[in-house]
């Protein structure tokens, strides 16, 4: 049994390692190679989201102070950052500031909603289960919360009615004919959802590469960056039957976690509401793998 724990470079001399990081790059681009061809998605589409995560990247953590103090570069310095021609460095920025007027979806407020009915200690029950919620405030008894309570905790510009429908359609709640609003799950799991489903393994892989990035910047410690949490346990030499125990295993200590840290989470963001500082945002996972040991 090992503990794979972060490579931490050297404070001073350490220079990038494109040699190495190509490497990485490859074995990284294997499972999402994977997911292109299950799902229909070719080369020249590939290549254009390379291109645009490039120059995205470059604009929004390389860019340089300008002379009123904002921050920006030229095509010709994203160009010379990425190896992207200028022409289509200018062609996908100009989409990118397409794509910031669009609306975010409702997946996340859903998702947020749920994280809240099963932290905050208003919306559980004694054993620590999401309480059944009346619909509406015509609906609840005196001095219990409601559903469209937890909705307006959350959001304000997002009706407690469209939530709740989304809700319904993903089978993550049922309304019984007592007007009670209940949650069918401990947490967010859409049931047959192919688009939610995008959605988490985006943000997630996403946020968990994020962090094994950061680790591996060339310049962190000189910065005086912290490592983040980016560690992970790994078995060798194990029979199906051990693997099935240990994941079963996994899922039972992911369970006994996530509400204690969805509730601090909760109490942090109801205390940061009124902060004058910058905001960030968190997201704290877990995962098990499993594959053949190779000869």
């Amino acid at each position: 049994m090992d503990q794979d724990l972060p490579v931490i470079p050297p404070a001073e001399g350490h220079l990038p390692e494109p040699a190495l990081a190509a490497e990485a790059v490859a074995k990284v681009l294997r499972p999402l190679a994977r997911l292109a061809i299950d799902h229909g998605l070719q080369l020249p589409a590939v290549i254009d989201l390379l291109k645009k995560a490039l120059v995205e990247e470059a604009m929004q953590t390389y860019a340089l102070e300008g002379k009123e103090g904002k921050k920006g570069s030229s095509d010709t310095r994203i160009s010379l950052l990425t190896g992207v021609h200028r022409k289509d460095v200018r062609r996908l920025r100009t989409e990118a500031e397409q794509e910031q007027s669009i609306p975010l979806p409702m997946l996340p407020l859903a998702a947020v909603v749920v994280a809240r009915w099963i932290s905050d200690p208003r919306f559980l029950n004694t054993d620590q289960t999401a309480r059944p919620l009346a619909r509406t405030p015509k609906h609840r008894q005196e001095g219990l919360p409601d559903f469209t309570m937890l909705v307006a905790e959350v959001s304000k510009d997002v009706g407690a009615r469209a939530v709740l429908d989304e809700l319904v359609r993903l089978g993550a709640v049922d309304v019984g004919d007592d007007g009670l609003v209940r949650l069918k799950s401990h947490g967010f799991v859409p049931k047959d959802g192919l688009r939610e489903s995008f959605h988490f393994l985006a943000d997630n892989v996403s946020e968990h590469l994020s962090a094994a990035v950061h680790n591996m910047n060339p310049y962190r410690q000189s910065n005086d960056m912290p490592p983040k949490l980016e560690q992970c346990i790994f078995s060798h030499n194990l029979s199906r039957e051990q693997v099935d125990e240990l994941h079963n295993l996994a899922r039972n200590l992911w369970s006994k976690s996530l509400q204690p840290f969805l509730q601090a989470a909760t109490v942090a963001e109801q205390r940061s509401q009124s902060s004058p500082e910058p905001l960030y945002q968190i997201r704290f996972g877990v995962y098990f793998n499993d594959s053949p040991v190779k000869p």
